[in-house]
């Protein structure tokens, strides 16, 4: 440690947020270089590159080959698939001295796609899968929680290439075994929900989510096992109802009642229920955004849901599509839409076929035959018995209601808790976009021309450092895996007696031969600084050799327990490798 390239800190950061990033910071394994962007240090890069020879191995493991495309990359397959226009402000963008578009690679699906359609024209090429482990770039309006949302980061994305769907289901399935072995071995809880498959395309879509308080997505689980991220979930919707016995639809005044709460109220005391009193959940509240796609005119989109819940706004995001940006209608919005009363608006004008021609996207739960309370489209007034197929028609339908505890599972498997999850890897069941976009075809076994299949697969390389530092730390430090750990042993020599540092020298040095990886803390500190920084910095054995080397032993602790014991200093060696092989106990 006397030449270790590392300063530990005794403050924690000023912008750190979460766990992971203070002591990653504090420890000296990471350093700011720009918000969302970091230097990785000596002993952060070894954890790093731990985790990147895991991912190899398993990857290795289903056959994929490892490549390296470049970070900088053209204009052109990225408009050949749209998507230099999809991201909009995502993505970094610059030109060359000539004048050229260039962009930092978010992602590389055209690369991967492009360079396997120059090369390869038959089906007896595939199946083939590629791999590469490389630094992503990603133009993130907030960056945040150090590591876990950045700017720059490093992901290992793979490919897989097919000549038919069957073959893009088993390279799917293969995938998605070896990220269970990988997440398996990092050392940390993780959760396989359904997810989106967003501005990437395809049918099937799977994330793996470390469980974490602090994790920016929002998931579900059921008792019976159905998982989802919260943009996934599909509601149970009623079935269509009959309704030519129900009362025809009436404007009554409800006067200063334009929020949710004040409706309920003001029909509570204007038109009472005989069976019950109105609830939030008869109301129908209908939500305006203005809506930005790239290079388009701003457009607005009304959204119908039951008045007891609100707009998630992740889940609209997913919804919209990457680079699509969004905003509740604003002051100005409305004075350019006199048709719409804000507080008081109903499906009365809105939908492209009506007076306002805003399109109208209602919740699955407003099925022909539900019966509502609503805007009448004048101040002061609300609709009642407006009833859904009869008196009025949306223009689609879309999900974006908030997801609440309780709720059932879609697939009937209970009430639905919601947990907070950091997202580690993503698997895609492309098909064929982007062989389709990018001209991808090889000649099938009838010597036709079939457009390639395709699966997408990542893992976040850099975001997986924090996740597991953040499930494994406590109040004084990391406390890393094993198999994560930059060094696997910490040996502290105390004291000012030579010979001290002479024998923790000597147990190192065969540590060291032995294959373990040993850090040496040979400073010229205290013990109190010396213990604080090995507790810190997080190796999974301390071994102290102090004061008890006249009576014959050291002590070794054990990181994560906090279990010490006292070893004769000439079993040191021997029992430190049984601990390392995970040997539980060995004869003196």
């Amino acid at each position: 440690m006397s030449e270790l390239f590392v300063r530990t800190l005794r403050e924690d950061p000023a912008d750190a947020e979460v766990a992971s990033h203070r002591w990653l910071v504090r420890a000296g394994y990471i350093r700011r270089a720009a918000p969302g962007i970091y230097s990785w240090l000596p002993l952060g890069l070894r954890v790093l590159e731990n985790v990147e020879k895991i991912v190899r191995e398993e990857m290795n493991a289903i056959g994929a080959q490892e490549v390296r495309f470049p970070a900088l990359l053209p204009k052109e397959p990225y408009e050949a698939t749209n998507r230099w226009t999809e991201y909009g402000d995502g993505i970094f963008r610059l030109k060359d001295r000539k004048g050229a578009d260039y962009l930092l690679g978010p992602t590389h699906e055209e690369m991967f796609t492009l360079t396997v359609k120059e090369m390869y024209s038959s089906y007896k090429d595939l199946p083939l899968s590629l791999y590469q482990i490389q630094t992503k770039y990603r133009d993130e309006p907030r960056p945040r929680a150090g590591i876990i949302r950045g700017r720059e980061f490093i992901m290992k994305d793979s490919y897989s290439f097919d000549v038919d769907e069957e073959g893009l289901a088993a390279s799917y399935d293969a995938h998605r075994a070896a990220y269970r072995r990988i997440f398996d071995r990092l050392g940390f809880e993780y959760v396989i929900v359904k997810a989106m498959s967003g501005a990437m395309g395809g049918s099937r879509s799977e994330e793996f989510l470390a469980v974490s308080p602090i994790g920016e997505d929002t998931f579900v689980r059921s008792p019976g096992g159905y998982a989802a991220n919260v943009e996934a979930v599909e509601v149970l919707a009623p079935e269509p109802m009959p309704f030519d016995d129900l009362p025809p639809a009436h404007v009554e005044q409800t006067p200063d009642s334009p929020t949710i709460e004040t409706l309920v109220a003001a029909a509570n005391a204007a038109q009472p229920r005989e069976d019950r009193e109105w609830t939030a959940a008869d109301t129908l509240k209908n939500v305006v955004f203005m809506i930005k796609r790239p290079v388009e005119e701003a457009e607005p989109l009304a959204i119908g849901l039951p008045g007891d819940r609100e707009v998630d706004l992740k889940r609209l995001e997913a919804h919209l599509g990457e680079g699509v940006e969004f905003e509740p209608f604003t002051a100005e919005d409305f004075a350019a839409h006199p048709e719409l009363v804000k507080g008081y608006i109903g499906p009365g004008v809105l939908g492209e076929q009506n007076s306002s021609g805003i399109r109208y996207l209602t919740d699955p739960r407003v099925v022909s035959g539900s019966r509502w309370v609503t805007g009448a489209d004048r101040p002061g007034h609300h609709v009642f018995d407006l009833v859904a197929g009869r008196d009025f028609t949306a223009d689609g339908v879309i999900e974006v209601a908030e997801v609440r505890p309780g709720d059932p599972a879609p697939d009937g498997s209970g009430p639905l808790a919601l947990e907070r999850g950091i997202e580690m890897g993503h698997v895609f069941a492309l098909g064929t976009k982007y062989a389709e976009a990018l001209g991808l075809k090889v000649l099938d076994a009838n010597g036709k021309q079939a457009v390639v299949q395709m699966g997408s697969y990542g893992v976040g390389v850099s975001r997986a450092v924090a996740a597991i530092a953040e499930g494994n730390c406590d109040a004084k430090g990391l406390a890393w895996p094993p198999e994560i750990a930059p060094y696997r042993v910490h040996i502290v020599a105390t004291g000012k007696d030579a010979a001290v540092l002479e024998k923790a020298t000597e147990i190192a040095a065969a540590l060291d031969e032995a294959g373990v990886s040993v850090l040496l803390d040979d400073r010229k500190a205290s013990p109190g600084v010396k213990f604080a920084d090995a507790e810190m910095l997080g190796m999974p054995t301390t071994v102290v050799v102090g004061r008890g080397l006249a009576d014959g032993f050291v002590e070794v602790r054990d990181r994560r327990s906090g279990m010490a014991e006292n070893v004769a200093v000439d079993d040191a060696v021997p029992h430190l490798i049984a601990v390392v092989d995970g040997v539980p106990d060995i004869e003196g």
